[in-house]
């Protein structure tokens, strides 16, 4: 029997029916000489301290390194407990039952570092022998699935993937464990102060920005502008920046509205506009969050969802480029897009069959493990309008891709106006090329650049040198300099492509994506787990800091965990591991190295955070309900047991039921069990009701 382990059920079914398995059986599907199961995600994690003896958080026991990493079964907290999850223990259960009756093991996980490691973790857990080949396809296509198990490639090949996914895995413990232990005892042990590898350098990128905003100064500056018309036509013309007011005020009053300006130069330059390249993950969302405000982790999931219906390609991709062999077939889906893609889209993909198209995003060099993403051949379904937009974004970019270059023709006109030399620019697009199909998801005009924004004109009338010009409109406008915009989750993913470096030529971005901030399958969980630990907050599109977030990021912003640059040197170090130019021992040496430097470092700082950001905001003393040895700490927004280090995790709103808690209905209300007779509480229907809240069974109900 072969056994096939996919990542996630709905998978090994989609496998299992395309293969010819139809018998279903608790945690497989059987038949056909396979056995096909599943994981749920990770369903074995490294061990946590507690497993090697470190029991309570303290000083005496930092840095915590293990001599040697074991695994086990997934946790999860009970009762201020970690216990085994009861779900992945039965899961495995069944994996071990089926890896021990079979002949060859196929490895259907995703095909990715990720997936990789869900295998070999579970693999190695079990302590199974059984030879393995892995499943390695772009789509999910039935024809995919089948060419797929027919080429089946051999396991080993994916050993140093595996390594480089262990490195990630072990330097990611090491580093977030011992970092976020040592701040959170320097600071007092007042609360937990999460650190990161790749959070903490995400979190000081949002912060740094921020605080850059919020601090500018902006600084006012001039410009001279003309208004002349010629057949017709009026444009305008304008000065260089000038900085001070008076010498703006002098040059302006040299000009005289009827008065002549003389053109000194025209200058007409062909300017060639390459298509943009097809998607990667990244690039996907931050148009997504440009064009509809969604977050890269809403992207992704989208994205996943269309790739189980088959309609595009594996999304977790890291390139934009397509190999020969994916070319060759392109036609045919230009072909798809026209019989069903929506109609402005359906009409350049006609177009294209048979025509000569551009190669820009075809290079068999710049493939990784998978190409950039493409619709499949499989016709969408009825699809909610979310899936409906991405899957529409990624056919238009396709299309676009593929299209000629966009030839724009771009006069420049210098003039002198008495003394004061004037610009004017005009662009006329000689052939749309690509642009035919496309709707910018430009930044919003108020980022745009204002010097390029007052010389632009929509049209220009012939003009030749030495002609002169009747000066019809003048004005002088005072300008402001601005700061550079808070960061959006867009223009978060695009610093953390080039690990801060603002680079625009996306040819280049795609150059430095091996030493940028994370994966593109992994930095959409990294900005969640910034808002999930209270770090980051949105404002519109904006990401905010929240106090929180910005009493760590001040606190460690001048060592080392929180440089963007040393993280981006370490995923380039992984790239080389996964390309066997790197050693796993040569890499964790230096890891564990790097863990007693910043363990040392942040155990120095011994903090002591300011008063309304950390603080509990009360007087008195809360037993805690849960430990019962703890106190409550009263925070904006929550109440927490202050004995988290030592395990207990209680923690409870201080809105409840649509009422804020002062200390005192706190207080009656953990150590009580019951709050006094409270107005505006909201019952089970919704209704507003004048009534007690009670605390049965760590639950609050309405009395």
């Amino acid at each position: 029997m072969k056994v096939v382990i996919a990542e996630k059920p709905s998978v090994a079914r989609d496998l299992a029916r395309v293969m010819g398995a139809k018998e279903v059986k608790d945690g497989y599907i059987a038949g056909n000489g396979y056995a096909f199961t599943y994981a749920f995600g990770h369903l074995v994690q490294l061990c946590t301290p507690q497993a090697y003896g470190f029991l309570n958080w303290s000083v005496s026991n930092l840095p915590i390194i293990p001599t040697q990493f074991n695994l086990e079964v997934k946790k999860v907290r009970k009762e201020g407990k970690q216990m085994d999850d009861s779900g992945a223990l039965k899961q495995l259960n069944t994996i071990k039952y089926l890896l021990d009756q079979a002949e060859e093991i196929i490895v259907a996980t995703d095909a990715g570092r990720e997936g990789e490691l869900i295998f070999r973790n579970i693999y190695y857990y079990l302590g199974c022998k059984v030879p393995f080949k892995r499943l390695w396809i772009s789509s999910q296509t039935d024809k995919a699935i089948k060419e797929g198990f027919a080429k089946l490639k051999e396991g080993t090949a994916y050993d140093s993937l595996y390594m480089s996914a262990r490195s990630r895995s072990e330097s990611d413990w090491l580093i977030g464990i011992n970092a976020t232990q040592a701040l959170t005892l320097a600071a007092g042990n007042k609360g937990l102060l999460s650190l990161g590898r790749v959070q903490t350098p995400t979190l000081a990128m949002i912060c740094s920005r921020y605080l850059e905003n919020k601090d500018f100064k902006p600084l006012a500056f001039f410009k001279i502008q003309a208004g002349f018309e010629k057949e017709g036509i009026s444009f305008k013309a304008t000065s260089a920046k000038i900085d001070k007011r008076e010498v703006a005020e002098a040059s302006f009053s040299k000009l005289k509205v009827g008065e002549s300006a003389v053109i000194t130069q025209v200058e007409a330059k062909e300017t060639k506009e390459p298509p943009p390249l097809l998607y990667d993950l990244t690039s996907l969302q931050q148009d997504a969050n440009k064009k509809f405000g969604y977050s890269a982790d809403q992207t992704l999931t989208i994205a996943q969802t269309l790739y189980e219906k088959k309609v595009i390609t594996y999304p977790r991709t890291g390139s934009r480029y397509i190999g020969e062999d994916v070319f060759e077939k392109i036609e045919e889906l230009f072909q798809h897009l026209a019989n069903t893609a929506a109609e402005h889209i359906a009409v350049i993909a006609k177009n294209l069959i048979g025509a000569k198209l551009n190669k820009r995003s075809v290079d068999d060099k710049k493939v990784t493990d998978h190409h950039a993403l493409l619709v499949t051949d499989e016709k969408p379904g009825p699809m909610p309008m979310e899936q409906q937009n991405i899957y529409h974004m990624i056919a238009k970019r396709m299309v676009e891709s593929f299209s000629e270059q966009c030839l724009k023709d771009i006069t420049t006109i210098t003039m002198d106006a008495s003394g004061v030399e004037l610009i004017a620019k005009g662009t006329v697009i000689r052939q749309y090329g690509w642009r035919l199909s496309a709707d910018q998801v430009d930044l919003p005009d108020e980022d745009k650049n204002n010097d390029e924004q007052d010389n632009e004109n929509a049209q220009l009338p012939r003009l030749i040198k030495d002609e002169s010009l009747e000066i019809k409109t003048m004005e002088l406008a005072e300008r402001f300099t601005k700061a550079r915009p808070i960061h959006t989750e867009a223009s978060l993913l695009k610093a953390m492509e080039t690990s801060g470096k603002e680079i625009e030529d996306e040819e280049m971005r795609q150059a430095m994506k091996d030493c940028g901030l994370g994966t593109p399958a992994t930095r959409a969980a990294t900005i969640e787990t910034l808002f999930q630990r209270d770090y980051i907050k949105r404002d519109k599109k904006k990401l905010i800091p929240t106090e929180k977030g910005l009493a760590v990021y001040l606190l460690v912003k001048d060592r080392s965990i929180a440089k963007v640059t040393l993280t981006g040197k370490w995923e380039q170090k992984l790239e080389e591991m996964r390309a066997n130019q790197v050693s796993y021992d040569v890499f964790m040496k230096h890891i564990k190295d790097y863990t007693v430097k910043i363990t040392k470092e942040l155990l120095q700082l011994r903090v002591a955070i300011a008063q309304e950001e950390v603080k509990p905001q009360q007087k008195g003393k809360i037993k805690c309900p849960k430990c019962e040895t703890g106190q409550i700490h009263l925070y904006e927004k929550i109440a927490q047991c202050d004995h988290y280090a030592r395990g207990c995790d209680f923690k409870i709103w201080r809105t409840l039921n649509g009422v804020f808690l002062e200390e005192k209905e706190m207080k009656n209300l953990l150590e009580k069990g019951k709050t006094s007779v409270l107005s505006g509480v909201k019952n089970q229907e919704g209704q507003t009701v004048n009534a007690a809240l009670v605390f049965e069974n760590f639950k609050v109900i309405v009395s």
